[in-house]
C-alpha cells in the first residue's frame, strides 16, 4: 500500500498545538505515557495469548525498551505486546474519540499553573500526543499479534500525519522520537543522555510489572573496527523494581510509590484523596490496593464511564475495568485486586456468577465505607473534599443497596438550615431534636439558596426547626427508599399536611384553627372547583406565616422535580395535581376572602385565585402554565393601579 498522507481531526490538532507550544511544566511526563501504552499493549497480549492458543505470539520474554540514538538523536520506546492494526492506528491515533475531548481542551487552556496543566495529561486517553512536546517528529511502527503485516504513522505534529502498510516490522509497537535539544529555559531534559531516561523511569515507573531495559547509545572510542560492525553496545540494563506494591509489606512501601501507582492505573496525574489497603487470608487469598481520587471525573455521571478496578490473578493481569468487584455507586474508585484462585480464563460471566467475586465485592464495599467514615472524624478536611466530589454518586447506593445502607448514612453528610457551612450526619441531626420532635425533616430543589427562600420553611424557621437542605438530583429518590433512620421518619416539609403545634399551644390553639376553618370553607370550596384543572384541593396552611400561598404535593405523592427526573430516563409518568395551601393571616387572602363573601359573582375573583395559584408555583421554582397569560394578567392589574 502506498503511503497516503490525512489530516488531523479538529479536535486533535488543538491538543498538538496545546503540546508543541506548550503548557506542562514537567515534559518528563511524556515517558511516562508511552511507557504507560508500552505496559498496556503488553497486559493484552499476555491475555489475549491464554484465551486464543492460536495467536502464535511469543511471549516468553515480554518487556519494554528503551532505545537511544544519539548521533540521530532519537528515542525509542518499543513493547513486543499486542501491537495494532492499520484500521486500529487510524482510529486511535489520528483521531481523539472521545466525548471529553471538549471538556479536556476547556480545562487545558484555562489551567494557569504548570502543576494543574500536569495533573490534566492522561485523562483522556491522549498521552501519546504528549510526545510531540520533547520530539519534532514522531514514527510509530507496529504489527498486531497475529497477523503478517504492520503498519508505520508518522506526523511533524504540523496538522498531518502519514500512513503506510510495510511487510517487515516486528510484532508490537515501537514509538521513535527525533527529540528536541535540551532546552533549561523551557525545563526540556536531553532525552538522548542515558541518566536522564533512567531517571525519569526511575521516578515515574519502577511499579510497572514488566521489565524497562534501556539500550545505551554505543560505547564511544571502544577501539571496534568497521568491519566488526561499529562501536559495541552495551547490554540493556533493566530500570524498574517490578515490584507489585499490593504484595509488599505496608512498611516497605513509601506513599510516593502507592502515588505513583495510582497515577499509572487511573491516569489521574494527582494525588488520590486515600489509599485503602486490604488483605484476604483463609478459604479465599485476595490483596487489594484501592484509591479514592481527590476529584471528580468529567464523565462521572455519564452512561460511557469506564469503571471497575485492574483484577489480577496470581499477578497476572486478566481485565483492566472488572466492574464485579465493586458496585455502580463506588464507580470512581481506582485500584488492583489480586486474586489467587480465580482461573486465568475467567470471563465477565463467570464473574457475575462467581461467589467469590461477590464476597468480595461485600468486603471491599464495606472496607472503602468504613473508611470514608473515619474520615469525617480523623480528617475532616479530606472528607469535605470527599463529600464535595463523591457525595451525589455515594447517595446512589441508599436506592440501590439496602444491604450496606447503615453504613452509607453513616458515611454521608447533608447541607441544614443548623450551620449555613458545615454539612451534618444524621446522627447529629438526631441529637438536636427538638422534644417532642418525631421527624427528620428535608426539603428538595435545586440550590440552597432557592430552598431557603422557599415558602415552605416559614414555620420551620419560626420555630427553629432544623430541615437538611438536599439538592442533588438522587435525593428525590433516596429519601423515599429510605424512609427512616433510627426510628425516626425522614419527612419532607413540601409534602402532606404539617401541624407543628406544640403541647402548650392547648385548646385555645384548636378552637381557633376550628373558627378559621369555618370562616373560610365557602372560599376553599369555591377555589377548589375553580382551580379543578389545576390542583386536587385548596386548603389552610399550617406552614406559612409570611407567604400569601404555596403548592405541596400529598403526603406519598412525588414532587414536581421526581416526576421530571423520571420522565428524562424515558418513563411516562402522569403529572399529579397537588394541594394549594392559603395563608389565613395574609392580608392578601383575607381580603380575597372578604370579597367572595360580600361580592361572589365579581369577574375579578377567578383572576385572583388564578394569579395566586401561579405565584405559588413560581415560589417554589416552577413554571406558569400558560407564561403569556400570566404575564397579560399582571400587566392589566398593574395597569389598574395606576
Amino acid at each position: 500500500m502506498a503511503t497516503e498522507t490525512f489530516e488531523f481531526q479538529v479536535e486533535a490538532r488543538q491538543l498538538l498545538h496545546l503540546m508543541i507550544h506548550s503548557i506542562y511544566s514537567n515534559k518528563d511526563v511524556f515517558l511516562r505515557e508511552l511507557v504507560s501504552n508500552a505496559s498496556d499493549a503488553l497486559d493484552k497480549l499476555r491475555l489475549a495469548v491464554l484465551r486464543d492458543d492460536s495467536l502464535g505470539a511469543d511471549i516468553s520474554d515480554l518487556h519494554i525498551e528503551l532505545d537511544i540514538d544519539r548521533d540521530a538523536r532519537t528515542l525509542t520506546v518499543r513493547d513486543n505486546g499486542i501491537g495494532m492494526s492499520y484500521e486500529e492506528v487510524t482510529r486511535l491515533i489520528g483521531t481523539i474519540a472521545h466525548s471529553g475531548t471538549a471538556a479536556f481542551l476547556k480545562e487545558l487552556r484555562e489551567a494557569q499553573d504548570g502543576a494543574g496543566a500536569d495533573g490534566l495529561i492522561g485523562q483522556f486517553g491522549v498521552g501519546f500526543y504528549s510526545s510531540f512536546m520533547v520530539a519534532d517528529e514522531v514514527t510509530l511502527l507496529t504489527r498486531r499479534a497475529g497477523e503478517t503485516k504492520g503498519t508505520r504513522w508518522t506526523s511533524r505534529g504540523e496538522g498531518t500525519y502519514t500512513l503506510e502498510a510495510v511487510d517487515e516490522a516486528p510484532q508490537g509497537t515501537s514509538v521513535t522520537l527525533h527529540v528536541k535539544p535540551a532546552d533549561p529555559e523551557d525545563q526540556l531534559g536531553d532525552f538522548t543522555e542515558p541518566w536522564k531516561v533512567r531517571e525519569t523511569i526511575k521516578r515515574y515507573s519502577d511499579f510497572i510489572t514488566w521489565p524497562i531495559r534501556l539500550v545505551p547509545p554505543a560505547a564511544e572510542n571502544s577501539g571496534e573496527s568497521e568491519e566488526s560492525g561499529g562501536p559495541e553496545r552495551p547490554e540493556p540494563e533493566t530500570l524498574n523494581s517490578m515490584k507489585a506494591l499490593w504484595a509488599r509489606p505496608r512498611d516497605e512501601v513509601s506513599d510516593d510509590e502507592y502515588h505513583e501507582l495510582y497515577k499509572h492505573i487511573s491516569h489521574d496525574w494527582r494525588e488520590p484523596l486515600e489509599t485503602v489497603r486490604l488483605q484476604a487470608e483463609g478459604t479465599f487469598e485476595y490483596q487489594a490496593l484501592l484509591y479514592i481520587p481527590s476529584h471528580a471525573p468529567h464523565d462521572l455521571f455519564t452512561q460511557g464511564h469506564q469503571r471497575g478496578v485492574q483484577l489480577y490473578v496470581k499477578r497476572v493481569f486478566i481485565m483492566d475495568d472488572c466492574e464485579e468487584l465493586l458496585p455502580p455507586y463506588l464507580r470512581f474508585v481506582k485500584g488492583v485486586v489480586d486474586a489467587q484462585d480465580l482461573s486465568l480464563n475467567v470471563s465477565r460471566e463467570i464473574l457475575q456468577q462467581d461467589r467469590h467475586i461477590l464476597m468480595m465485592q461485600r468486603r471491599l464495599t464495606k472496607k472503602i465505607l468504613s473508611t470514608v467514615k473515619d474520615l469525617r472524624t480523623s480528617a475532616p478536611d479530606r472528607y469535605a473534599t470527599f463529600w464535595r466530589e463523591f457525595g451525589a454518586v455515594l447517595k446512589e447506593g441508599l436506592i440501590t443497596d439496602s444491604g450496606n445502607r447503615e453504613a452509607l448514612l453513616a458515611a454521608s453528610s447533608f447541607d441544614t438550615t443548623h450551620d449555613p457551612e458545615e454539612p451534618t450526619s444524621l446522627a447529629a441531626y438526631a441529637e438536636r431534636m427538638k422534644e417532642g420532635q418525631t421527624d427528620i425533616y428535608y426539603l428538595t430543589g435545586d440550590s440552597r439558596t432557592a430552598l431557603e427562600n422557599s415558602p415552605h420553611m416559614e414555620a420551620f424557621r419560626a420555630k427553629g426547626i432544623e430541615v437538611l437542605l438536599l439538592t442533588d438530583p438522587v435525593d428525590e429518590v433516596w429519601v423515599d427508599a429510605v424512609g427512616e433512620y433510627d426510628g425516626k421518619g425522614l419527612r419532607s416539609v413540601a409534602k402532606g399536611e404539617i401541624d407543628l403545634g406544640t403541647d402548650e399551644d392547648g385548646e385555645a390553639a384548636d378552637e381557633g384553627r376550628e373558627q378559621r376553618d369555618e370562616e373560610y370553607a365557602a372560599l376553599l370550596a369555591w377555589m377548589t372547583g375553580r382551580l379543578a384543572e389545576e390542583v386536587k384541593e385548596v386548603r389552610l396552611s399550617t406552614r406559612l406565616t409570611v407567604s400569601p400561598a404555596c403548592v405541596v404535593s400529598e403526603s406519598d405523592g412525588m414532587t414536581p422535580a421526581l416526576e421530571n427526573l423520571y420522565r428524562s430516563m424515558g418513563q411516562d409518568i402522569p403529572t399529579a395535581k397537588r394541594i394549594l395551601e392559603l395563608n389565613p393571616g395574609h392580608p392578601l387572602v383575607k381580603s380575597l376572602n372578604d370579597a367572595h363573601t360580600q361580592r361572589p359573582e365579581d369577574p375579578a375573583l377567578p383572576e385572583t385565585a388564578e394569579l395566586l395559584h401561579t405565584l405559588a408555583v413560581l415560589a417554589e421554582g416552577g413554571r406558569p402554565a400558560e407564561p403569556a397569560r400570566f404575564v397579560k394578567l399582571i400587566a392589566d392589574r398593574l395597569e389598574r393601579t395606576l
